[in-house]
């Protein structure tokens, strides 16, 4: 009946309320489908629309989108029914609630289906990786093998080639509990991701990847566009399709077909678009102190307490029974002897055959044996006794030898020495047991006890010793079976003072620590007394124990007041219960057992034993002593327990909940055989409340009501206060929940070695009202919450290691399990493996819930059942969970009894080390304490801005380096040769023909080619010819020059130059990597209307290959020359360009956002940007410089080609690649040639700190010494990556290199050449700026180490003659020093202008003549497009160059040591530093702040170790976090959780999407920079074959 086409949500709300009722009937089982559907059109009859006409297309639309037939809810709900009959033995209550919330949730909004994550194949089949340390499928605390009544099926596998993600169309959230409300029919198709990119890049700026297409995905090296393809441009709006075609074959729209990224990015966004539970605070700031706040907020509507202060619950009298031995020393003797046949401990074997008993008697003679060894033999090697009385020893027994355990326990009392009893290690590393040691160490242990077969199974080292476990002081193992005979005249010594300790029990703190509290032999007896009195246990009963009994409630009832009362207890192992879960009855059936000791899970693994019920009998049973009756889900396991074996004699007043812990030992129990009204009490509390720590009734039927029951009275001889949770220890109000704390003679002391905790935990003074302690009675706190209810009765309802405080609220772990639990038990997930716990991100707690999921669960069940959970938490507990994380079977660690070892769960979930199968994040939903977004003034104006500069007294931001000084001779010939390059050559070749200009290194380190000024200028003569002759050059022509890096580039640019053409220099394609590197050739050749290329063989074959010919058509190259055959002629004219102003070359390279650049250098630019760095460098004909750097454009090309014909410095030079080869070249190089600069690029000092990192002192060895460096420059586009270069100079500072030394340069588009560090500048200044101010366009410098603080370096020194100013991007006004805003400059080598295809200069025509819009507004400056800031830092020497000497200096060819010419100046001098903080195009704006994406990816990086590299982008205002990960894909979940908690913490945003993929997917480009624009079209194109994509909710 889905194609009424109704709005539901505008039909009477009496007829809503019908629906409602009806959905849920159907849910529950109560009505047929067929019934349902007849009731339901009848009621909906009366509002449905006359005609209908597309009622059809609806109903289809909505099954495909749901992906669910009618059909097969149907079944589905059949199947729900059967399981839920199958487990009903669950908290009936929670679960009914649960269902009834996710109708309700359903009905109110339908909620938009969540995109389901994206997992590659390989990653969902695989089996699990760790090693088991058991067999069993499920051993688990709260499930058996019992439980597995539905069928394992085999995975179902799908099996898919690898390249396409496992993605199936997102299961509908709306059959939670089947109720078969239709979604609205008013639904929102889902859209492609709007279409509406302006056309923006019709400019001359060509973006690559439009004009090329259908590519594969890329391969990796060399080239700067890993992916693109060739053909017709593409206008901008169809960029998503970028990494080419293969996207489009599958279909979306079938069940099974792969659903698109884009697709599930806009399901993500409708699902995002509910409105939030709390609207944002009303404030933006960006500080600690308000996030703080906006976590803890104040709801004026909460419930307060109104009750009046309690008064201290005081139990009855202790009354010791007339017979009961004095101590348990004493019972030991007077059993031991008076009834030495009387059994006191009965222990089954795991096959549940009965094995040992032991009597009294043989307790006696054994313990005496025991206090006799431990007393006399000598434990240390020099042959003294080392143990002594009070000394403590541990005790390490297993869980089936509960008879050794007492002989040992009882020995070690009676010769006064302190047992610890720990678990059994069994592995060198158990969780946990790091802190175990801590506690052996504290309390000074030396000697373990043990039993031989214990022993036996320890873990051993080769020769045959007990390995050291981690963090464990050196022990004595000492097996307490087989000793001597005691002497007989030997007894004991009379014990030691009561106030002694007794023994020491081991507690465990939330985060895992482990105390030791401490009993003293008082507390230990009267505990016993008081037992006794409140159990009423009498000599020779029989108790059944299923505890562990080497602490709490097992310790205290089956070790303790047991033998003081001479009963006989017999154990049920663990391993016997997980075989035979009914043993524990039977074992009460055939002793006819008086009291059983238990928990809530052995109840419930009882009644699932259905098959053993027949034979029990339980009527013996006076008492059965539920040990964890606090527990929320403990109630409906007595309850249920209660009303089935009701039948078999048990009476209800039996069932005895207690509450305990191992700081106060038992708070209360519940008495047997009570009489009286106020025997039992049960609560129906709100939710609500409690989780603001109030006590309200709640309606029986309410959805969010808690039902708990009493842990029976006060124990005798006790006071109870309750204490509020925070703060001073102020008594509670009576509705009030707070901590339960005790005084009475039976409580812990201490905790060994801890005083200061101690003292907060074993001293506490109640204060009353008046903040006065109200006795002077010390207190000492349980680490319960509860509150007391009529008659003295304890309510326990969490415990403080259990609770969440999220948003002010308070949540308690068990609450959340119960609910996780009644979603839908047993099918998913295991049921005791659920591990809850909160993790501090951004100031507030976050709810992690982590289960282990059965092993044939689909990954569509489970995405299901994880978005069930959601609604399910938040509808009863109205609290958003973080993470929700499904685990393998038997993933999560175990405490030595198979429960989950929380605390260790936490620290793997934190460290990235759980291994997840499933994830799924809500941030959006639960993180609410973000700062507001940043509103953007837009009505102030510039003008205002620089006034209020002005009026603070801050600096207007500009800055420039020293005057350039004008030519120095003015004849005519030397101001013609300083013009032009060319010239220059010219003149060189003739004044000092065989000067060495250029050496080139081959891998070796070898010279490959040494080039003269006269053999450059031979050489650039007769390629001039080529040009002529065969190439048919006109002046002006471009010519495209293909050269490997190497001599013959350097002479074919001059060959262009002497004939007038305009060379354009082309990095080779890669031969190994054609697809990607060869269509950014061919681009270029076109872009730049090359009418010729220029190349050498090897090149000119490669372009010709087979495998080239399947990229580009040969035939469509322009002609190609090849410069190893050239006629030897000499050149009959040399040409020489009218104007200085004419082009001399053009500079093509690809930026980080993929847009390919070709800038216009004129000859003018040229000689100034030479002159400008020979002066800042100090370069002559002297000189050395090493270069290993790319030749093609920006610096790189100016160092290499242009700057050594300038200055006649010797340029050595060593192509990257080789250093590939070799990472020592270019430092044995330096070394070798004692070069005192050298230019290189962050891709070699990245190879040179990797490849040498191991390798420093072979270096050494060989003789390599750097100390000969003055500078070496990094040439780069970007802000300086100060990690590298400051792991680069700590790092070879082992081979001299001076701190200094390493500094950056930087250049971009428009001025290849802005700043770089001189010769004698100053060192570069680094600074700390606030990240947060950054974000907001401020610059605030703060101390290094403060929180959130950013350490930027100066990009070298402004060249001479270069100006820069910080403008404001959009307003175009200048701003103020503080302000970070984008570098403008004015310098004689700017770019003349962007040459492309596209003539359109109007977009980006002010990029090379800006004008400031107030101030001084005749300048013109070029728009680097960059953003930064500048900064007056004193220079660091107190020495500078004056400008005269340098000028002074024309006779070129004198060397001149700076030394000469250095006038020591008497005030340190000021210079302006420019900070480079990132590219304009690149920052991503989010909440009204921008960021840069760096920022961000470094975070991300440190976040976990096995991330290898990172890029970020934003699509559709979600942030997209790509991370490649480098290990096994079983790791890649791991990543997700971690990637969103360091951003959220960090940078205050919420991820909306983590991809993980493969190393070396994240594209880079030749400058080593992320190609972040490129992995976002493949992202959404669906092409980079991720590992997991986790959509964040």
């Amino acid at each position: 009946m889905e194609d009424l086409n109704i709005d539901i949500s505008k039909l009477p709300e009496d007829v809503r309320d019908k629906l409602a009722e009806l959905d849920l009937e159907l849910s529950e089982g109560d009505i047929t489908q067929k019934g349902y559907e007849k009731k339901r059109t009848r009621l909906l009859t009366p509002y449905i629309p006359k005609h209908n006409p597309n009622v059809v297309e609806e109903n289809q639309k909505k099954d495909s989108v749901s992906g669910v037939s009618p059909a097969s809810r149907a079944t589905r709900r059949g199947n729900r029914r059967l399981t839920r009959n199958e487990s009903r033995y669950h908290s009936e209550v929670r679960q009914e609630a649960v269902q009834q919330a996710l109708a309700q949730a359903l009905q109110n909004r339908h909620k938009p289906s969540m995109p389901m994550p994206s997992k590659r194949t390989s990653v969902m089949a695989r089996s699990p990786d760790r090693d088991r340390h058991d067999s069993e499928s499920s051993s688990d605390e709260d499930s058996i093998v019992i439980e597995e009544t539905v069928e394992s099926t085999p995975e179902r596998e799908r099996v898919r080639d690898r390249g396409t993600p496992q993605i199936f169309p997102p299961p509908p959230l709306s059959d939670t509990s089947s109720t078969g409300s239709p979604p609205p029919l008013h639904h929102r198709p889902r859209m492609p991701p709007p279409n509406n990119w302006e056309d923006k890049r019709r400019i001359e700026i060509t973006e690559i990847s439009d004009v090329l297409q259908n590519f594969r995905p890329y391969s990796q090296p060399p080239d700067v566009t890993h992916n693109t393809a060739v053909g017709g441009r593409r206008p901008a709006a169809d960029r998503v399709n970028r990494y080419g075609s293969s996207g489009s074959d599958d279909t979306v729209g079938t069940g099974t077909g792969r659903w698109k990224v884009s697709t599930k990015i806009q399901q993500l966004l409708n699902t995002l678009k509910r409105p939030k539970r709390r609207p944002l605070p009303e404030f933006y700031e960006d500080d600690d102190i308000e996030l703080e706040i906006a976590a803890n907020p104040k709801d004026p509507n909460a419930p307060k307490p109104e009750g009046s202060g309690m008064s201290p619950a005081v139990g009855e009298q202790l009354v010791v029974p007339s017979g009961l031995p004095r101590s348990l020393e004493a019972a030991i003797t007077r059993y031991g002897n008076g009834t030495f046949k009387a059994p006191v401990a009965t222990v089954l074997d795991p096959n549940g055959k009965l094995s040992v008993t032991l009597t009294y008697g043989k307790l006696l003679s054994r313990s005496h044996k025991i206090a006799y060894a431990l007393l006399t033999k000598s434990f240390s090697k020099n042959g003294d006794t080392s143990l002594k009385c009070g000394d403590r020893v541990a005790l390490v027994y297993p869980n089936n030898d509960p008879i050794n355990f007492l002989c040992a326990f009882y020995g070690c009392l009676q010769a006064g020495i302190v047992p610890v009893p720990i678990e059994v290690p069994i592995t060198r590393r158990d969780a946990g047991s790091l802190q175990i040691g801590f506690l052996l160490g504290s309390c000074a242990v030396q000697v373990a006890l043990t039993s031989e077969a214990c022993l036996k199974g320890l873990p051993k080292t080769a020769s045959g010793e007990v390995i050291q476990f981690k963090g464990w002081p050196k022990l004595n193992w000492f097996v307490t079976e087989h000793l001597t005979k005691t002497p007989k005249d030997w007894s004991p010594t009379p014990r030691l003072t009561d106030e002694t300790p007794a023994y020491i029990e081991y507690s465990t703190d939330r985060d895992g620590s482990v105390m030791g509290v401490t009993i003293t032999r008082t507390a230990m007896v009267q505990h016993c007394r008081m037992l006794t009195m409140s159990c009423n246990y009498t000599e020779g009963e029989n108790m059944v124990c299923v505890l562990d009994f080497k602490r709490e409630v097992g310790l205290w009832h089956s070790v303790l007041t047991s033998v003081l009362n001479g009963m006989h207890v017999i154990y049920i192992p663990y391993a016997l219960m997980k075989v035979n879960p009914a043993s524990w009855m039977q074992m009460i059936t055939k002793h006819r057992a008086s009291v059983a000791v238990v928990k809530s899970r052995d109840l419930h693994w009882g009644l699932l034993a259905t098959k053993d019920h027949k034979d029990v009998n339980l009527g013996s049973l006076r008492m059965l002593l539920v040990a964890d009756g606090a527990n929320p889900w403990s109630l409906s396991s007595c309850d249920q327990f209660l009303s089935v074996f009701q039948a078999k004699g048990l009476r209800a007043d039996a069932i005895c909940p207690c509450a305990s812990s191992s700081e106060v030992l038992t708070v209360s129990v519940r008495r047997p055989g009570r009489a009286g009204v106020n025997a039992t009490g049960r609560g129906v509390l709100s939710m609500q409340g409690l989780s603001y720590g109030v006590v309200r009734v709640d309606q029986e039927n309410s959805l969010t009501s808690l039902t708990l029951q009493d842990c029976g009275q006060v124990m005798p001889g006790c006071v109870i206060v309750v204490v509020k949770m925070e703060g001073p220890s102020y008594i509670c109000k009576t509705d009030e929940v707070g901590e339960i704390c005790v005084n009475s003679g039976s409580t812990g002391t201490q905790y060994w070695g801890l005083q200061g905790l101690s003292n907060s935990t074993f001293k506490v003074q109640p204060l009353g009202t008046d903040g006065k302690p109200i006795s002077d009675a010390e207190y000492t706190r349980s680490g319960l919450l509860g509150f007391l209810g009529p008659g003295g009765l304890v309510f326990v309802c969490g415990s403080r290691d259990g609770l969440m405080t999220v948003t002010g609220r308070k949540h308690n772990v068990d609450d959340i399990i119960a609910t996780v639990l009644a979603v839908e038990p047993m099918k998913f997930i295991y049921r005791g493996r659920i591990a809850v716990f909160s993790i501090k991100v951004l100031r507030d707690e976050r709810i992690c819930v982590i289960a282990e999921q059965r092993p044939d669960c689909s990954e569509e069940e489970s995405f299901q059942w994880m978005s069930r959970v959601l609604q399910a938490v938040d509808s009863i507990h109205q609290v958003g969970l973080y993470c929700l994380a499904l685990v393998p079977p038997n993933y999560l660690p175990k405490t030595p009894l198979g429960g989950i070892h929380l605390s260790e769960t936490k620290r793997r979930f934190m460290d990235g080390n759980l291994h997840p199968a499933n994830v799924l994040m809500c941030p959006h939903t639960c993180v609410t304490n973000l700062p507001k977004p940043r509103e953007v003034h837009s009505d102030v104006g510039p003008a205002s801005v620089i006034v209020g500069n002005l009026v603070q007294g801050n600096r207007l931001a500009s800055a420039q380096g020293r005057e350039v000084g004008g030519l120095l001779d003015e004849d005519g010939d030397s101001s013609k040769k300083q013009q032009f390059i060319a010239e220059i050559l010219r003149w060189r070749a003739q004044g000092t023909s065989d000067h060495i200009l250029f050496t080139l290194l081959n891998s070796k380190g070898a010279v490959a080619k040494v080039l003269s000024c006269s053999e450059l200028h031979k050489k650039a003569e007769r390629i001039g010819n080529l040009l002529v002759e065969k190439g048919k050059i006109n002046t002006g022509d471009h010519v495209a020059l293909i050269f490997p890096p190497g001599l013959d580039l350097i002479c074919a640019f001059y060959g262009c130059l002497y004939v007038g053409a305009v060379p354009v220099t082309i990095r080779p394609p890669h031969p190994q990597n054609l697809q990607t590197t060869l269509p950014t050739v061919r681009m270029i050749v076109d872009v730049s209307k090359s009418v010729l290329v220029l190349s050498i063989q090897a090149v000119i074959k490669l372009l010709r290959s087979k495998e080239a010919s399947n990229v580009v058509d040969i035939k469509s190259w322009p002609l190609i020359l090849d410069t190893d055959d050239m006629p030897k002629k000499k050149l009959p004219v040399p040409y020489r360009a009218p104007t200085a102003e004419m082009m001399a070359y053009l500079d093509f390279s690809v930026s980080t956002t993929g847009m390919l650049a070709g800038i216009k250098m004129s000859h003018a630019a040229v000689t100034n940007l030479c002159k400008s760095m020979k002066l800042a460098c100090e370069l002559y004909p002297s000189r050395h410089i090493a270069l290993c750097l790319d030749p093609y454009c920006g610096l790189g090309f100016a160092l290499w080609c242009l700057s050594s014909i300038y200055s006649g410095h010797h340029s050595i030079l060593i192509p990257p690649s080789e250093v590939e080869v070799n990472p020592a070249l270019w430092l044995s190089a330096v070394s070798q040639y004692k070069v005192r600069d050298t230019f290189c690029s962050y891709g070699v000092m990245e190879l040179c700190t990797k490849g040498l990192g191991s390798s420093v002192n072979q270096l050494k060895s060989r003789g390599i010494n750097l100390a000969c460096v003055r500078t070496c420059v990094v040439v780069a586009e970007e802000r300086p990556r100060m990690n590298l270069t400051t792991s680069f100079s700590k790092l070879f500072s082992a081979l001299g290199l001076s701190p200094r030394a390493v500094s950056t340069s930087f250049g971009c588009r428009v001025n290849v050449a802005i700043c770089l560090q001189g010769a004698s500048s100053p060192e570069p200044s680094t600074v700390y700026v606030d990240l947060r101010a950054l974000r907001n366009d401020r610059v605030s410098l703060v101390e290094r180490g403060s929180p959130h603080s950013l350490c930027l370096m100066e990009s070298g020194k402004l060249l001479p003659g270069v100006k820069v100013i910080i403008a404001n991007p959009e307003s175009k006004g200048q701003c103020g020093d503080s302000h970070l805003g984008e570098i403008w400059v004015q310098s004689g080598h700017n770019a003349s202008g962007y040459f492309t295809i596209y003539g359109d200069e109007s977009e980006y025509g002010d990029h090379f003549n800006a004008r400031l819009v107030t101030g001084n507004t005749g300048e013109v400056y070029a728009r680097t497009g960059y953003l930064g800031f500048l900064r007056r830092t004193e220079m660091s020497e107190n020495s500078c160059v004056t400008d005269e000497t340098v000028i002074s200096r024309e006779s070129d060819n004198e060397s001149l040591g700076s030394s000469h010419h250095v006038v020591p100046s008497d005030s340190p001098e000021l210079h302006d530093a420019v900070f480079v903080v990132g590219a304009l195009d690149e920052t991503i704006m989010l909440r009204g702040m921008r960021y840069h994406p760096i920022d961000i990816e470094n975070s991300v990086l440190r976040c976990h170790k096995k991330i290898a590299e990172c890029a970020v982008f934003t699509w559709t205002n979600l942030l997209v976090v790509v991370v490649e990960l480098d290990g096994n894909e079983s790791e890649a979940l791991d990543l997700v959780p971690l990637v969103t908690n360091t951003v959220l913490e960090e940078h205050h945003l919420i991820v909306g999407v983590v991809v993980v993929v493969d190393p070396g997917v994240v594209p880079i480009n030749s400058r080593g920079e992320k190609q972040r624009m490129h992995l976002r079209d493949g992202f959404l194109a669906d092409q980079l074959d991720p590992i997991y994509v986790a959509y964040n909710m």
